[in-house]
C-alpha cells in the first residue's frame, strides 16, 4: 500500500478517536464511559505513528519508482488497491458521521435481561413518595423481595418508551445497559399500564405502582406498573446505564 494512504489512514483514525472522545459524547456510542482515557490514548497514539510515517524516509522501492510506475512481472505494484480506499470509510465515519442511538428498535427485539440474584436482604425502603428507583432495583424488589416492600409504594423511574408487541394494555419503560460495548448491550423493561403510550424513543418520568400477576417477591411476579404519571425528561448525557429518576 502507498505511503500516503497509510498515513492518510493513521492520520484521520487517530483524528476520527480524538474528535469522537475528547470533543463529543458519541463514543458512549460505541463503548462504556470508562474507557474514555483508552479511545483518547489510542487516537494521539495513531496520530504520533501517521506524523512518524509521513516524516520517515520512503521505502527503496519508492526511492527508484519511475514516472510510469514500478513493475513487476508485468504488474503494477505502485498502486493501491481499489479495496484498501473502502478502509477510510470507517475511518471517516468517526469524523463525520455518528451511527444512530440504540432505542426501543433494539430492545424490543431482545428479551429483557436477566437481573442479578439479591444474595443478602433487602434495605429498608425509605420513606420518601415517590420513591426515586432503578428498573433494576424496581425488578428485584418485585421478584425477590420477599418482605414485599413494595407492595401499595409509588415509585418514579426514568426510561424511554419502547412498544411492546402483543400487549394492547401497555408499553415498556426501557433502560439498555452497556457493560463494555455496543456488542454487549442489553436491556432491563418495566411494563407500564395505565397510561398511553408517548412516542417511541421518547425518555420519561413514570410514576405509579406495582401492579402484575404472579407473588410478589418471587420469580412469578410480573414487572409492571401501574401508572399514574408521566412525564417527558431530556435524554441523559450517558444513556446506556441505570441510573436513578431524572430531575424535571
Amino acid at each position: 500500500m502507498r505511503r500516503f494512504v497509510q498515513v492518510g489512514l493513521l492520520v484521520l483514525g487517530g483524528l476520527g478517536l480524538l474528535h469522537t472522545s475528547l470533543f463529543t459524547d458519541e463514543y458512549l456510542r460505541y463503548v462504556k464511559e470508562g474507557m474514555r482515557p483508552l479511545l483518547v490514548a489510542s487516537g494521539v497514539l495513531l496520530l504520533v505513528l501517521g506524523v512518524a510515517e509521513a516524516w520517515a524516509a520512503p521505502p527503496p522501492e519508492e526511492q527508484g519508482e519511475s514516472g510510469d510506475g514500478h513493475q513487476g512481472h508485468g504488474h503494477d505494484h505502485s498502486r493501491v488497491p481499489r479495496v484498501a480506499w473502502l478502509l477510510f470509510l470507517p475511518v471517516l465515519s468517526l469524523l463525520f458521521y455518528a451511527p444512530p442511538a440504540l432505542g426501543s428498535y433494539t430492545a424490543s427485539r431482545e428479551p429483557a435481561k436477566a437481573v442479578a440474584v439479591q444474595d443478602d436482604a433487602f434495605d429498608p425502603l425509605p420513606a420518601t413518595s415517590p420513591l426515586p428507583i432503578t428498573l433494576t432495583d424496581f425488578t428485584q424488589r418485585v421478584q425477590q423481595d420477599r418482605s414485599r416492600a413494595i407492595r401499595g409504594r409509588a415509585v418514579v423511574m426514568t426510561g424511554f418508551v419502547t412498544p411492546a408487541p402483543g400487549k394492547q394494555d401497555g408499553w415498556y419503560l426501557t433502560r439498555i445497559i452497556v457493560n463494555c460495548c455496543a456488542a454487549d448491550a442489553s436491556s432491563v423493561k418495566v411494563l407500564v399500564r395505565g397510561i398511553a403510550a408517548p412516542k417511541a424513543d421518547t425518555w420519561v418520568n413514570v410514576t405509579g405502582t406495582w401492579r402484575g400477576s404472579g407473588t410478589l417477591g418471587t420469580s412469578s411476579a410480573a414487572v409492571a406498573l401501574d401508572a399514574r404519571g408521566v412525564q417527558k425528561v431530556r435524554k441523559p448525557s450517558n444513556a446506556y446505564m441505570d441510573a436513578l429518576p431524572l430531575t424535571s
